[in-house]
């Protein structure tokens, strides 16, 4: 009797099978925490760039102060932005600075953006900041997650 050498395998062994387990799930202990921390630094990048001085929010800004000769005041806040021709009793201003309505200037984290001008650090212009995801003001200290325009010194 003449047996056929040339038998096909048609399953995997339990110890193929462990191996394979055993690679994705060392892939996996890298990756997962990698991927939990992509959210919170995609926040905080947006953060950044809004506060930035190339942002969008700093451009309204830099464009009010051309026109008017001086950045909002803290009273008038960033809502300043957001005035029509027609609203301010002035001549040179030239708004909407932005487009949109204020109510939608929100942070990633969905809270409002914090303004001051004169600022306090940034003494010629005017501090930008958000409260970052503990939606708590640090008042810019060190190792807070607040997000600011201004570099700590």
């Amino acid at each position: 009797m003449r047996r056929n050498v040339n038998k096909r395998r048609s399953a995997f062994t339990l110890m193929e099978l462990l191996l394979v387990t055993g690679i994705l799930a060392v892939l996996a202990a890298f990756a997962i925490p990698n991927l939990m921390n992509s959210g919170t630094k995609a926040k905080n990048n947006i953060a950044l760039a809004s506060v930035k001085g190339n942002g969008g929010i700093a451009k309204g800004l830099d464009q009010y102060k051309w026109d008017m000769g001086s950045y909002p005041d803290t009273d008038e806040g960033l809502a300043a932005l957001y005035k029509k021709k027609g609203e301010v009793d002035d001549e040179r201003f030239n708004g909407p600075y932005m487009t949109g309505a204020f109510e939608e200037l929100l942070d990633p984290w969905q809270k409002p953006y914090e303004y001051r001008s004169p600022g306090e650090v940034n003494e010629d212009g005017y501090d930008l900041w958000s409260r970052g995801e503990d939606s708590k003001d640090d008042g810019g200290k060190e190792g807070s997650d607040d997000i600011k325009n201004w570099v700590e010194k």
